[in-house]
């Protein structure tokens, strides 16, 4: 999204993610393959890599993707948070704390431990948790090219209240994004 700013360290609590065209941001069984060949702006992820203190993500996400190293292509070193219901049977690693208490109290530890940078949401259900308790500063969102068709969505909430949003960097935040794409074999 290059018509916003470039994200500072803030001791926010920021939801962030690249998300499908259709809402997804991740494929099924948080499968992530469909990121592939998925370009972003020069310097986006060492932008994040520096103004991230910490990030907390789930147990889903976590135990199929476990490497903390990989964060922002290895770019970022910090702590990351694990929120979970059985963390007595999680494998132990370095950089990795797994919390089993609620969610706010787990943007408490993540923010005291992000030392006035960002604390970094990484998935779709604790974010919505946090968005539902008021707890989100930003949401961040970077589209790809694609759509999935189905996986886990960035915010599912069936019979819920719609939430509404104030876009950040423009002097009508109730402005809707333009955006246009074809697909590839239209565009060959």
């Amino acid at each position: 999204m290059g018509d916003i700013e470039p994200q500072v360290a803030g001791g926010k609590v920021l939801w962030h993610f690249t998300m499908s065209l259709d809402g997804f941001v991740a494929g099924p069984n948080h499968e992530m393959d469909w990121m592939t060949g998925v370009s972003s702006r020069d310097g986006l992820a060492d932008e994040y890599a520096t103004t991230t203190g910490a990030v907390l993500g789930g147990r889903d996400g976590w135990d199929r993707y476990p490497d903390p190293g990989g964060i922002y292509g290895g770019a970022w070193n910090g702590t990351v948070f694990v929120l979970t219901h059985h963390p007595e049977d999680a494998a132990p690693t370095d950089g990795v704390t797994f919390l089993n208490c609620g969610p706010a109290e787990a943007v408490r530890i993540g923010l005291e431990a992000a030392g006035g940078k960002n604390l970094e949401i990484f998935s779709a259900d604790i974010g919505r948790q946090l968005l539902e308790l008021e707890l989100i500063d930003e949401i961040d969102l970077h589209i790809a090219p694609v759509l999935l068709g189905e996986g886990i969505r960035l915010y599912d909430n069936p019979g819920g209240a719609p939430i509404r949003l104030h876009r950040v960097g423009t002097s009508d935040p109730a402005s809707a994004i333009d955006v246009r794409y074809r697909p590839t074999a239209a565009a060959e």
